[in-house]
């Protein structure tokens, strides 16, 4: 049997056509990269009604040209709603969503190097009695490793259509559209030996599997050797520490260039667009308030989307998996497992599905914890302001030659102090109010592979679009906001000077607390709408040294300079990787503890080790420099 062949185990009789089908599968099946070859571009993401877990919606035509939906529900190992995500799956599955009908038809896609295990999933989903094709994916390395199975036998024994297919090469994969084009078949579902049993289902996937003949593949040679060294107890956490520095080190060598580049572009756009409108107020408003306010932050989404990538690469390639064994060593110290280490690795992306993505650990202490030091992970909204007063204050100077430079250090250094405020607030918690046994830590490890171009294009186009609609929403809004605060009263019909400015009586308000850490009235108003997005600052700094109409062209780091002593920066940055500054986080938080008594304890604990830390480090520095 070829992977290009579907395996049906009876014939079809006429019903209606599917209009939704719901994809499901257990993580490291290769889902993700499967639903991304099907769907390609069109496809959305959104919530389920009333939670925060989200899901992609895609569309795929059939053999008549019909658009049908697919429905991608989170990975899972099981129907038993231990976690969020499992719940969501149960309730879409058996059509008690609200607000979502049930699916006409689901995909189950299983990795076919771990069938016995994977069959689990598949048996319960289809005991729910819904048209059901098992997609077996990785066939190419199934059969490179001396792997095999009887598709038709399992077909039989699963009674459901069974195809082997590849989402790396593409290979079997009509077998979704003669799926989609055929007519659904009479139900006659699937019985388990006994559904409430997890032993029982388990022995009935192992005999399934030997009925079809399973020979699971040999380990990989280069996958044994290559564990050898990045597990290493040892060499582990040294190659892991290596990795990471490199990856800062070329986002700001690679991304340096393009930052430059991008930025010439948008100066010249600022110029053409500024020469285009009459002088006045929407002169001002267009030029000092929209493209100066979003321009500021555009111009480091090359940046951003480097860090994407790396972080795509590092899954997609199976080397995250090893390195949440490797965190796990510290994790366990702290009170945590392994399981919190993906979540916290997320957080370095967002907080926001980092917090979502805590559903998967099923000690609710544990979870809780890990929910409440997400935010000290540097996400990639602080990557614009760590390298905005980087390269304002940092020289761009070796220090190990070629390998790491001054700046690339800085960045590493702030990455290093959140986790490490992370761990040392992870430790408090496990050890006082949210104090739990120890839970066992099992992850699956999949074998190494070469990322996938396309999925990492889709993957890192996905988050360029949300950063790109974020910069165009809230940072566009409090950037106008901010405009009119700058802009207004008028003196004599024309703007006041920014000293007399709404927006400076509100910053002369706040001045008095901060004053201690160095920071002037602009850096608090800065403060103040970062608020909405930790981003939003360098927008609002650029607004506030962007005043002059006739200007087109404003150097913020050099602005900065003269507004900010270095040991001011210091304190900004160390502020920055502390504070929470994120009410889209705080919103998140509350909804997935169901309440606001976290969500404040935790505002109040990052705002009061960020001010106390941002004082210290302000004294510390300035004695150093004296």
């Amino acid at each position: 049997m070829t992977c290009h062949a579907v395996a049906r185990p009876q014939d079809e009789t006429i019903a209606t056509r599917f209009r939704t089908i719901a994809v499901v599968g257990p993580p490291n099946s290769g889902k993700t990269t499967l639903y991304n070859r099907l769907t390609g571009l069109r496809q959305k993401v959104g919530n389920f009604p009333g939670v925060t877990v989200e899901h992609h919606v895609g569309y795929i035509r059939n053999a008549d040209g019909e658009e049908v939906a697919l429905v991608d529900l989170p990975g899972i190992y099981s129907l038993n709603p231990k976690s969020e995500d499992e719940r969501v799956a149960v309730q879409v599955l058996q059509g008690t969503m609200p607000g979502m009908a049930r699916p006409d038809a689901v995909i189950v896609i299983l990795n076919s190097n771990n069938l016995h295990t994977h069959l689990v999933l598949a048996g319960r989903v289809i005991a729910l009695g819904l048209p059901t094709l098992v997609l077996l994916n990785m066939a190419d390395e199934l059969h490179k490793q001396n792997g095999a199975v009887d598709v038709l036998a399992l077909a039989r024994e699963l009674k459901t259509p069974v195809a082997l297919v590849s989402a790396t090469t593409g290979a079997g994969l009509e077998a979704v559209t003669n799926f989609l084009s055929a007519a659904a078949p009479a139900l006659n579902p699937l019985e388990l030996p006994v559904v409430g049993s997890t032993r029982s289902v388990r022995e009935w996937a192992v005999r399934v599997g030997e009925t079809a003949n399973y020979r699971r593949p040999a380990t990989p040679v280069w996958t044994k050797r290559l564990d050898n060294i990045f597990l290493h107890r040892f060499w582990g956490p040294v190659i892991f520490a290596l990795v990471v520095v490199a990856v800062f080190q070329v986002i700001f060598l690679a991304g340096k260039p393009l930052q430059d580049f991008l930025q010439k572009g948008l100066d010249a756009t600022g110029v053409w667009v500024g020469a285009a409108l009459p002088d006045g107020m929407l002169h001002s408003l267009v030029i000092n308030g929209v493209w100066k306010g979003v321009g500021s932050v555009l111009v480091f989404l090359p940046q951003i989307l480097l860090l994407f990538l790396f972080i795509g690469v590092l899954e997609d390639s199976g080397y995250l998996a090893r390195a949440a064994v490797i965190a796990d060593r510290t994790m366990s110290r702290v009170g945590l497992n392994g399981k919190s280490f993906i979540p916290l690795l997320s957080a370095y992306a967002c907080a926001v599905p980092a917090i979502m993505a805590t559903r998967t650990i099923e000690n609710k202490r544990d979870r809780i914890a890990t929910i409440l030091i997400a935010p000290f992970m540097t996400c990639s909204a602080r990557l614009p302001v760590y390298t905005m007063i980087i390269a304002a204050f940092i020289p761009a100077r070796a220090l190990l030659g070629p390998l790491l430079g001054a700046r690339a250090a800085a960045m590493l250094g702030l990455y290093i102090l959140g986790f490490v405020m992370a761990v040392v607030t992870a430790r408090l918690l496990k050890s006082t109010v949210l104090r739990s046994k120890d839970a066992p830590f099992i992850l699956e490890m999949p074998p190494y592979r070469w990322p996938l171009p396309s999925s990492l294009g889709l993957r890192v186009l996905d988050r360029g679009k949300a950063f790109l609609y974020r910069a165009g929403t809230v940072i566009m809004l409090v950037s106008v906001v901010l405009w009119a605060a700058t802009s207004f009263p008028l003196h004599n019909g024309h703007p006041p000077d920014i000293q007399d400015s709404l927006v400076a009586s509100v910053g002369r308000a706040i001045e008095p607390v901060i004053r201690p850490l160095g920071f002037d009235w602009k850096i608090g108003v800065g403060l103040v709408t970062s608020l909405a997005a930790r981003e939003v600052i360098i927008a609002t700094l650029g607004t506030l040294n962007g005043i002059d109409t006739s200007v087109h062209q404003f150097d913020l780091q050099t602005a900065l300079q003269h507004e900010l002593t270095l040991p001011a920066a210091v304190a900004l940055l160390v502020f920055f990787a502390f504070a929470m500054q994120c009410m889209s986080t705080l919103a998140v938080v509350r909804r997935e503890t169901n309440g606001w008594k976290w969500p404040i304890a935790q505002f109040a604990y990052m705002t009061v080790v960020a001010y106390v830390a941002a004082y210290a480090a302000y004294n510390i520095t300035g004695y150093l420099i004296r």
